[in-house]
């Protein structure tokens, strides 16, 4: 089939724009990352302007992971993001399973109860209250239990078990297999794609974990990663976080802008690393129990 002069003149335009838009999109992260290396000699002599530097050096992160508060924030951050979401994946899946068994009585409430928690929210000023009085003000599971389950991804996990052949289920009970069994023998291996997607939704929020650290977290020692970038990079004059590393960089002479740089590799390269290795689950997982047929 012969393409028109038109035609190729529009696929080309269409070319020229997706490319312009790629460029603006990757252009800032590249400009992240090649700054956080630079020599700080070569940055000062540029004026804080660099493509490509001559001399790449690691001393901005040799900063960063020389402060112990820093690494105390990684290690937080960690905590959060795997044991958070591995208790969250559990306690999503086992929710879904339980309300798509038909033979559960109160199904029709406990979902009603689920919607209301997507729909209404209780306030700052409660979900306070209730952490307080658990005695979880200053404790990392402050920043876990409050939101242990989303109701949102659990309906939607409760559409992909609905999808899920009742026959399965009562082979399983033949072979001698009790609820726990089926749930953990038969559904969750075939619910991977579908934990894969809710997991990088989970390990995302966890990692980000910046407001409820503000309102439980007190000691500066068991804040996440976000707070201590926070204070070092915004309240450098004010923060114990910050002070440090105004303390530091005096003393390193490393360029302000290159620890900011630094930092934003450090908080973002985690969860790239994950990404591809869950890419192939993510957008089947997305879509697994969206539609019946």
């Amino acid at each position: 089939m012969k393409v028109s002069v038109g035609g190729r003149m529009f696929d080309l335009l269409n070319i020229v724009v997706i490319a312009l838009i790629g460029f603006v999109t990757l252009f800032p992260l590249y400009y992240v990352f090649i700054v956080s290396f630079t020599d700080s000699q070569e940055y000062l002599r540029k004026n804080g302007f660099v493509l490509f530097p001559q001399n790449w050096t690691l001393a901005a992160y040799k900063y960063l992971l020389a402060t112990p508060a820093f690494k105390n924030a990684t290690a937080v951050s960690t905590f959060l993001a795997t044991i958070g979401t591995g208790l969250s994946l559990i306690f999503t899946a086992a929710m879904a399973f339980g309300m798509s068994r038909k033979r559960l009585r109160g199904r029709r409430i406990i979902m009603l109860m689920v919607l209301l928690t997507i729909l209404f929210n209780a306030g700052i000023i409660p979900n306070y209250i209730v952490v307080r009085e658990l005695g979880l003000i200053n404790s990392v599971w402050a920043l876990i239990i409050p939101v242990l389950i989303s109701g949102w991804n659990v309906i939607l996990m409760k559409s992909f078990f609905d999808s899920i052949p009742a026959e399965l289920e009562d082979a399983a009970l033949i072979d001698g297999c009790n609820d726990l069994g089926t749930f953990f023998r038969i559904v969750l291996p075939l619910s991977a794609p579908a934990l894969a997607a809710f997991g990088l939704f989970y390990a995302v929020g966890y990692w980000n974990t910046f407001f409820n650290a503000v309102l439980y977290i007190n000691d500066f020692a068991k804040v996440p990663l976000q707070i201590v970038l926070r204070n070092m990079l915004i309240d450098s004059e004010t923060s114990t976080g910050g002070a440090a590393a105004v303390e530091m960089i005096s003393e390193q002479q490393i360029p302000t802008q290159t620890i900011k740089m630094a930092a934003v590799v450090i908080a973002s390269v985690p969860i790239l690393i994950v990404y591809p290795f869950l890419q192939k689950h993510f957008a089947k997982g997305v879509l697994l129990g969206s539609v019946k047929g």
